[in-house]
């Protein structure tokens, strides 16, 4: 999960879509099929951390791993995403068209789909869910994404939505783990946690445990396991020592440092995912000295980014080239050269920007995991090109409030988005209040809204190479590497999913996992 999620929750096609029933799903029945034949039955515990005693069940008020996982559970969605290409294919919708522009979209409705309570599902359940998400009073964790919605409508079977701008990622933002599909859209009983998922809820403590079994009543064959639970466990000793006993069969949340410790453990296996989340060093490019662009070159070319990730990562990343996209993302821009760590070409660009004196750059613990390590690592790679780096440690509690966005050099850390657009249009574009850099021009935010609107699969590509060039070269964003997803699980657990769209399996853990007898 995005580890900075709290702090900015606030913030925030095709008919060939149908082609193949849950493809999404397909896809991933077939990854974890070649891990040997699935076993069906037992009982699955995952220790997991973000549990809270103010935890709800209603999907706009999610947050955490736990209510993520709680999501893909119990619940469905209009759209899911494949496992390895992060495209949008059928769930709850069984194909989709798009007219007008990309501004009206077309959902076809499943009419085989049955409530744990019992009640069929109808295109009214669907419209519902969407209006109450897309309303501000909701306050929930999804708004941000369905802002540009002006009309959520039935006809028949479909669901019709209009919007105020084309987009054709429209499919992938219903994929947001906040809109459960839910009995009248869940405006009579938010937090029942009745859904239609492969999963029944069957008891919930928040921030102690949620117990699940097997729906029998699935609309499409899912689940090995015959109920599974969630146990809290925020303390990582308390979550390492119960996976290497064997008391849960998954862990999440596990730091690159204690991966030797369960190596050596031995009924413990190492699941790692490249993901699309990144460490980030922002500089605001509109205050001194950051407003000089040979400065941030220099500074983009004094960062060890290969010590960095086998430092503070233990080899379990990627490389980073200073744009938040990698190769998870269709229309990754692959040919754009790497940017490597040389001493030479720092200590040029900083003497060209005429710069005198260090440079105080701003971390703490609570950004991530070995943040601290990784100022005091970068610290050193610039002392070689003659750049002095002041690290200052700020308290790990107010960071989010007092030291991000509030300074114009610091550390921080974005999580997995669904989309390229709805990455540089949280993280790039002028108008975002995510915008950590201050970055501001206009022709950049140009070619974002022409990418959004560009059905042509070969010019949407030249759109996001332009934009990545322009914010590799030109922008106030470090970002020397992105993180994989690491969880430890006992052997007996098989078939895990490795999955582009987020941790835990993109939260289906639990019904795409199975456990060796």
């Amino acid at each position: 999960m995005d580890l900075a999620a709290s702090r900015r929750d606030f913030l925030k096609g095709s008919i060939g879509a149908g082609l193949l029933l849950g493809s999404g799903m397909g896809t991933a029945w077939a990854q974890a099929e070649q891990a040997g034949t699935p076993i069906k039955g037992g009982h699955l515990k995952l220790g997991l951390d973000g549990g809270s005693s103010t935890d709800s069940l209603d999907p706009a008020a999610y947050i955490s791993a736990i209510a993520f996982c709680l999501a893909r559970s119990f619940g469905d969605h209009l759209v899911e995403s494949d496992p390895v290409t992060g495209r949008a294919v059928p769930s709850i919708a069984e194909s989709w068209e798009s007219s007008d522009n990309s501004k009206t979209w077309t959902f076809k409705i499943r009419n085989d789909v049955q409530f744990h309570n019992g009640k069929k599902l109808t295109v009214d359940d669907v419209v519902k869910t969407l209006q109450r998400h897309s309303d501000e009073k909701s306050r929930s964790g999804a708004l941000g994404f369905l802002r540009a919605i002006t009309s959520i409508e039935g006809s028949g079977n479909d669901l019709v939505v209009k919007l105020s701008e084309s987009n054709v990622d429209l499919p992938l933002i219903f994929t947001a783990y906040h809109l459960v599909i839910q009995p009248n859209g869940g405006y009579d009983n938010p937090g029942e946690g009745v859904g239609t998922g492969p999963y029944k809820l069957v008891s919930f403590e928040p921030g102690v445990r949620a117990l699940f079994e097997k729906n029998k009543n699935d609309w499409r064959e899912r689940g090995y396991v015959d109920s599974f639970e969630i146990i809290a466990m925020n303390d990582p000793t308390a979550r390492i020592a119960a996976v290497s006993a064997g008391r849960v069969h998954l862990i999440n949340s596990v730091s690159a440092k204690t991966v030797p410790l369960l190596k050596r453990a031995p009924g413990v296996q190492i699941l790692n995912t490249p993901s699309r989340g990144h460490y980030t060093f922002p500089m605001q490019v509109d205050k001194a000295p950051f407003d000089n662009n040979d400065l941030r070159l220099a500074l983009k070319y004094a960062i060890d980014r290969e010590a960095m990730l086998q430092t503070v990562l233990g080899g379990y990343g990627t490389i980073g080239n200073d744009f938040p996209i990698n190769s998870s993302y269709p229309h990754f821009p692959a040919d754009i050269e790497q940017r490597s760590y040389d001493p030479d070409k720092a200590a040029f660009h900083f003497k060209k920007s005429g710069h005198d004196g260090p440079i105080v750059l701003r971390t703490s613990e609570g950004v991530y995991a070995g943040a601290v390590d990784g100022a005091l690592l970068y610290q050193e790679s610039a002392k070689k090109a003659g750049i002095a780096i002041e690290v200052k440690r700020e308290p790990a509690d107010g960071y989010w409030t007092n030291v991000w966005r509030a300074t114009p050099f610091c550390m921080s850390y974005y999580g997995s988005r669904l989309s390229q657009d709805l990455m540089y249009s949280t993280e790039h574009v002028s108008d975002s209040p995510a915008n950590e850099t201050n970055f501001n021009r206009p022709d950049f935010d140009t070619l974002i809204k022409q990418a959004r609107v560009e059905a042509d699969e070969a010019k949407r590509n030249e759109l996001y190479h332009a934009a990545a060039v322009m914010v590799r070269d030109e922008g106030g964003s470090i970002i020397p590497v992105f993180n994989d997803h690491l969880l430890a699980a006992t052997k007996q657990l098989k078939g895990y999913v490795h999955d582009v769209g987020n941790d835990l399996s993109n939260g289906y853990v639990a019904s795409r996992a199975w456990l060796e007898a």
